[in-house]
């Protein structure tokens, strides 16, 4: 029976369940609305809709063509859902009856949603996508950023300018609830609206406080994302940890587990251990069950990651819970010192979490490790193998970042079978077996793609910044971007740990590496630094000032604004992916696991997740694992080994051709790349470990008495 209700209606409807984010055949539907409108919404589907103009709105909806696209788009989220999931097949009853409860501060779920930061909301909002393919029960809880993460503008001398934007929310896939909470956050009492996105199976929770019922300071609490200052911040993470529960109690849901991923969301667990003390139970009692039900992730080796508060602004704002929970104000904040007998140390989230919790894991076998001597204090352990810190390697969520483009070549090789796989499925290993031929046009064909893109980019980013630009200044810059030349990325948050900079060691050796005529490189860059992080910004500034020296112009790009959309371009296109942490800062890194995807190649320290993922077959490593005896030694000792293998590796390996054109080493190397990392380093593999490593034993304890 046709369905009488309009069809932009039903785009609508479709729109509102973000499985379209990592659907093509909704996207398409999408773009087909308007392409250039789609494009300049930054693809928002909700967005394209509001804009079109009224001729073309009444030929969707009179449009076969766009009944038939829609039907077919409708089917495929109906199908998805009735998929038979992983852990339908393979939970037993009683563990299907299971609730995990994920808070985290930020979810990058598509580039036109913009409630993430960083690296950390990439990874939750490829969690919960996993987590919808696999059918593990699950709710996410967050906030709803109004004005959410900075947009960036590198101006020629290299100033960075900060722009905060207001989402408009009837433009984004969100559904208000009607329903609100409130809260104590120290002697206010803040409101918060409870909004709701469906990401496939899985719902997010959102809190929204600015509303008229507040005042205009706690008006502002959900404006920015990581806003700077403590006050705020401690704020932020009572309304998450806090009234993410109350929002949960406002609509119904039970979880039996909760996941907390990252420390911002701690004071949950004292908040569940305020109700049971309420419901009778000894503190001590109280506190053992929430241990057993709580999963913590630590994402950050880096001391300035982890966040610390003053002990009496902890207490004045934390003070009623901690009392009604039967904590004085000694005991609740031992809770946060690393030394709990230590009055002057700081209240450290991280500490509180791994204090509230019995299933505790960072993000890669390394940063475990890390993560173990690190927080040794905490536990009083006299090894740091003594320290209960697990690990579950990070992944990413395949079909987010694929291009859609490379599908064919996917289907042909690998016929993948997206929907109802499960951890295990790994088409990916037929990779070695791609001939060389065709494995070296597919890599062409994205990189060419990346580079029309770019000039794209270039060419906005150029006028932005210097409307005045001469039209032969713009064409100078299309004409150095190389369609074939050897092109390696660098994108991701601009911290000292990652040091965007040491390429530029020796710019000497460096300019004559990327200026041969018969072997060019070019390099291109993206990222942001904190909007607090002066230093991080100085590294912005030092690589932008690179670009326009003489013997880099032309060869070393910055694109301005990094976000998922400029994430995957980079990802799908760029031949080799460079990676300089200092060792051991990077906790896990998930922006190297997607080159793979496209046959792209890493070369990277051996840090975050790269000492699992490199097999001596399928990329370099820069150094070693000796650290030096000063960051200056090692940033020179890692300088050096980056050049002798770009200059005897690398390059030759992607020049060196057959008589038909083909760099068969690197072919080879690709193959490799994509059956060693894909499946391996996927959030299907990474959920599927944290259900059965940590959820199921959690929720397993909380049926216990």
């Amino acid at each position: 029976m046709p369905n009488p209700k309009p069809i932009s209606k039903r785009i609508a409807a479709l729109a509102h369940n973000l499985q379209w984010a990592w659907n093509p055949t909704t996207r398409n539907l999408f773009e087909s609305l308007d392409p250039q409108i789609w494009h300049a919404t930054n693809q928002s589907p909700l967005a394209t809709l509001r804009m079109l103009p009224e001729s073309r709105l009444a030929a969707v909806n009179s449009a076969p063509e766009f009944a038939s696209a829609t039907a077919q788009a409708e089917k495929n989220l109906s199908d998805y859902l009735k998929a038979k999931t992983w852990f339908q097949r393979t939970a037993t009853p009683a563990q299907r009856r299971m609730t995990t409860a994920y808070f985290c501060m930020e979810y990058a779920l598509h580039e036109s949603i913009p409630l993430y930061a960083g690296g950390l909301g990439v990874l939750a909002g490829d969690h919960l996508k996993s987590a919808s393919d696999l059918g593990i029960p699950l709710v996410a809880v967050g906030v709803l950023w109004a004005k959410g993460y900075y947009q960036q503008r590198v101006m020629p001398s290299g100033e960075v300018r900060v722009r905060y934007p207001r989402t408009t929310f009837d433009d984004i896939p969100i559904t208000n609830t009607r329903k609100t909470i409130t809260l104590p956050i120290g002697s206010a009492r803040v409101t918060a609206r409870i909004w709701t996105a469906q990401v496939g199976r899985i719902p997010l929770v959102l809190l929204d406080t600015d509303i008229p019922a507040n005042t205009p300071k706690n008006r502002g609490l959900t404006h920015h994302l990581y806003q700077a200052g403590s006050e705020i911040r401690i704020r932020q993470e009572i309304l998450l940890g806090i009234g993410g529960l109350l929002a949960l109690d406002k609509l119904g849901i039970k979880p039996t587990v909760f996941h907390l991923n990252e420390g911002h969301a701690a004071f949950c667990a004292l908040e569940r251990i305020r109700r049971l003390v309420k419901q009778g139970n000894p503190i001590d009692k109280a506190t053992q069950k929430i241990r057993r039900t709580t999963v913590f992730t630590t994402h950050t080796p880096v001391p300035e990651g982890n966040d610390r508060f003053a002990p009496a602004m902890t207490w004045r704002y934390l003070k009623k819970t901690a009392e009604a929970a039967g904590f004085n104000r000694k005991e609740f904040l031992a809770l946060g010192r690393e030394d709990p007998a230590d009055n002057k140390e700081t209240f450290c989230m991280t500490v509180l979490a791994l204090r509230l919790a019995e299933r505790c894991n960072g993000v890669a076998e390394l940063h475990g490790e890390t993560a173990r001597k690190m927080w040794q204090r905490v536990f009083n352990a006299q090894s740091h193998n003594d320290v209960p810190i697990g690990h579950v390697t990070n992944g990413v969520h395949p079909e987010t970042w694929l291009a859609d483009e490379a599908r064919p070549f996917y289907a042909k090789h690998f016929k993948p079978k997206w929907n109802g796989a499960g951890p295990a499925d790994d088409w990916w290993k037929h990779a070695r077996k791609i001939p060389a031929a065709e494995l070296w046009d597919f890599r062409q064909m994205l990189r060419r793609k990346l580079i029309s893109d770019m000039r794209k980019r270039v060419r906005e980013q150029t006028l932005a910044n210097n409307p005045a630009a001469a039209q032969n200044q713009i064409n100078a810059l299309f004409d150095t971007l190389d369609e074939n030349a050897l092109t390696i990325g660098f994108a991701r948050r601009f911290a000292l740990y990652k040091r965007a900079p040491l390429v530029f060691h020796d710019t000497k050796r460096l300019a004559k590496i990327l200026n041969s005529s018969k072997r060019p490189v070019q390099i291109i860059f993206a990222g942001k630094a904190h909007p607090a992080d002066d230093a991080g910004h100085a590294f912005v500034a030092k690589v932008k000032k690179f670009t326009e020296r003489p013997e880099f112009k032309g060869r070393v790009f910055l694109i301005e604004n990094y976000d998922m959309a400029i994430g995957r371009m980079l990802t799908q296109g760029a031949d080799l992916w460079l990676n300089t942490p200092l060792r051991p800062n990077e906790a896990s890194g998930t922006s190297g696991m997607k080159p793979p995807l496209h046959a792209g190649l890493n070369c990277s320290i051996l840090d975050g997740w790269w000492p699992e993922g490199f097999n001596k077959k399928n990329g370099w490593t820069i150094g070693n694992t000796h650290p030096e005896s000063s960051r200056a030694k090692q940033d020179a000792a890692d300088a050096e080994s980056l050049y002798t293998l770009l200059e005897k590796g690398i390059v030759p390996a992607f020049y060196d051709r057959n008589a038909s054109g083909i760099p068969v080493r690197w072919a080879k190397m690709m193959g490799e790349s994509m059956a060693s990392v894909c499946a391996r380093f996927s959030t299907h593999r990474m959920l599927a470990e944290y259900a059965e490593k940590y959820y199921l034993p959690a929720y397993a304890a909380s049926r216990s008495r």
